[in-house]
């Protein structure tokens, strides 16, 4: 069996503990891109039971909640035990242009994937230009019958 040895991988991770005073970052790493007119939001939730998975969108907070259980076997010695267990959660602040209301979340293979549009006002768009010509119409020249070029009139 080949170990690698990374001395910054174990600080990097009690550091973050540190810092966000909990494991919630590590239990539900997630990536978030845009993708079109739709952001789209990964989390890994390896282990999870999709049933204990609660999202919610309060003044443009996006909280996701989530339980990993304990394994409770009572014939199990464990010998390494880096899976953290208990109740995580990430919380999002969601900027304006968002349609809140059309939130679409997804599940497999332990990933939750919730797709948020953008909404219809933030959309980029074209303006039409309309003119509005005020100047009068040009006054159309007397032709006089029988030739093809206007008459000429003195004042």
């Amino acid at each position: 069996m080949v170990l690698t040895f990374d001395p910054f991988r174990e600080f990097d991770r009690l550091a973050g503990q540190m810092m966000s005073g909990s494991t919630a970052g590590l239990a539900m790493p997630m990536d978030l891109y845009r993708s079109g007119e739709h952001f789209v939001l990964h989390c890994d939730l390896a282990g999870v039971d999709p049933g204990s998975v609660q999202i919610d969108v309060d003044r443009r907070v996006l909280t996701i909640r989530a339980e990993r259980s304990a394994r409770t076997d009572d014939d199990v010695q464990w010998l390494r035990r880096e899976r953290p267990t208990g109740t995580f959660e990430r919380r999002i602040t969601l900027g304006d242009g968002l349609d809140l209301d059309k939130i679409a979340a997804t599940w497999q293979d332990g990933v939750l994937t919730l797709t948020i549009p953008v909404a219809e006002a933030a959309k980029p768009r074209r303006i039409a230009i309309t003119t509005s010509d005020r100047r009068e119409p040009a006054a159309q020249p007397e032709v006089v019958e029988g030739t093809s070029s206007p008459a000429i009139t003195k004042s």
